[in-house]
């Protein structure tokens, strides 16, 4: 056991899903054209003014109330004043002093335990634009100027870089079934700042904070926290304490490690003070209420549905909520009158899989739920076996035809045990050395047997019956 104790505070971005950007009237939408989502607004010129999405406000107000925060009594801006090449105003507009949400909490879970996570705030404000450095030269990308974002703040409660990521994908997976936001990582969706630092196990004081920042992904995160927790470590195992400081650092993908960006006495006085071209605003509570009702049935709640209400293991449910688009799929069969553990049988192993290898999402994929059902249904009806109805999937999706028009009588299974029994009775009568290996103890061979009858009727021998005669034949 380590004799030092890891503190994690998270500081999670997230790109809001709107039709408009935050401020400014152009389109927030992913492009990799540069420069295509861009207003007169968004590039600061003279005589612009910002204008409040108010969707975005409400989503904003919407993630505040899923993370059991405080909302303010009014809505108002601060500027948060620095230069930078990606920020066209010279500020960004953001909220310091009455943030959408303060002082929550949320229960996550990371390895077989629930952990609460305490939330500082969460807050509206605008992204910057995007640079491209080149070898010679550095690019800027404004569509990403104005575009809303989230920043969500925990407090320093945070003990693993397991229960970081577990927090990290619980949020994820909030955002997409608020419709709140894609979160995609890809896209760069979302973005994380990691402060960690380390303490003695008995003491009572953290220890010296060092901030990571603009991490893009989950496995960084968790890249980045075990190399920081391990570099800390070994400067105080050696001695070294000095030079555990307050520092901001990145994290370098190629060789794994962290790098010092600037020091403390380096920080920057942001000067903020209340924006002055937005006009504070008073949150109705009838309009909380509005909001509080339109929030979704979130993933630990269908989960708990998942494994009480449909008998689903906790695998099975815990592989289903990750997505909310397999949710979504799942609930729509089971809503059809599929079986629900048949359902999150195919979802969970032959759709996921296909996905996977094809690299298609279930939007893209073509066996829409009633398709699905149409398979189940013959195979449960016994018109197809379990090994057709697999074929049957694959050839439709190959083709993008319903499965219907693969299914005909000459696939039927053949479920007459009279018919079976002659199959059967002739093959066991071929394969006499097999059968006294089998009496003697090598019951492998069972497995033998049952292939010879499918091989012998081309897969349409029921197999549930043909064991139970087999069975029945071969032990007596």
């Amino acid at each position: 056991m380590s004799k030092y104790k890891a503190v994690i505070g998270l500081e999670m971005h997230c790109e809001l899903k709107s039709n408009a950007k935050v401020f400014s009237s152009a389109r927030n939408s992913y492009s990799e054209i540069a420069n295509s989502n861009v207003v007169a607004v968004d590039m600061a010129f003279p005589g612009t003014l910002p204008v409040v999405n108010v969707e975005c406000v409400r989503k904003a107000l919407m993630m505040s109330m899923v993370l059991n925060c405080k909302q303010p009594e009014y809505m108002y801006f601060d500027r948060k004043n620095y230069y930078y090449p990606d920020l066209p105003k010279g500020y960004q507009i953001t909220q310091m002093h009455d943030p959408v949400g303060v002082d929550g909490h949320i229960t996550i879970e990371c390895d077989g335990y629930d952990k609460e996570v305490l939330i500082h705030d969460i807050h509206l404000e605008e992204d910057a634009a995007s640079l491209d450095h080149l070898y010679d030269v550095s690019l800027i990308d404004y569509n990403r100027a104005g575009v809303p974002l989230l920043e969500l703040v925990t407090e320093p409660c945070l003990n693993s870089a397991e229960e970081a990521v577990a927090f990290l994908e619980t949020m994820r997976r909030i955002y997409q079934y608020c419709d709140v936001s894609e979160a995609d990582t890809k896209k760069g969706q979302i973005r994380c700042d990691v402060n960690v630092s380390i303490m003695d196990s008995d003491a009572k004081e953290l220890g010296t904070k060092v901030e990571i920042k603009n991490i893009n992904s989950f496995g960084n995160v968790y890249d980045a926290i075990i190399y920081e927790i391990n570099r800390q470590s070994e400067l105080k195992d050696a001695g070294r304490y000095n030079e555990v400081v307050q520092e901001t650092r990145r994290f370098d993908e190629e060789s794994g490690t962290t790098i010092h960006m600037r020091s403390k006495v380096d920080a920057i006085d942001y000067k903020y003070f209340v924006e002055p071209n937005l006009p504070k605003y008073k949150i109705t509570q009838s309009w909380l209420e509005e909001i509080r009702k339109s929030i979704p049935t979130l993933p630990r709640e269908r989960k708990n549905k998942y494994i009480t209400e449909f008998g689903l293991s906790e695998y099975d449910a815990n592989i289903i909520v990750k997505e909310k688009d397999y949710a979504d799929y799942f609930e729509e069969c089971v809503s059809l009158g599929m079986d629900a553990k048949t359902a999150a049988n195919w979802l969970t192993v032959q759709i996921i899989a296909y996905l996977s290898k094809h690299d298609l999402t279930l939007k893209e994929f073509y066996l829409k739920p009633r398709f699905l059902k149409e398979l189940i249904d013959e195979q449960v009806k016994g018109t197809i076996s379990s090994k057709q109805a697999k074929e049957i999937f694959y050839k439709s999706l190959e083709d993008n035809k319903e499965p219907k028009s693969y299914i005909s009588k000459d696939m039927a299974q053949i479920t007459d045990r009279g018919e079976l029994e002659k199959i059967i009775t002739t093959i066991l009568n071929n394969n006499q050395a097999q059968i006294t290996e089998y009496k003697n103890g090598k019951t492998n061979l069972f497995d033998y047997f049952v292939g010879q009858v499918m091989k012998e009727t081309r897969g349409k021998a029921n197999p549930v019956i043909t064991k139970e005669i087999l069975k029945d034949k071969l032990d007596n």
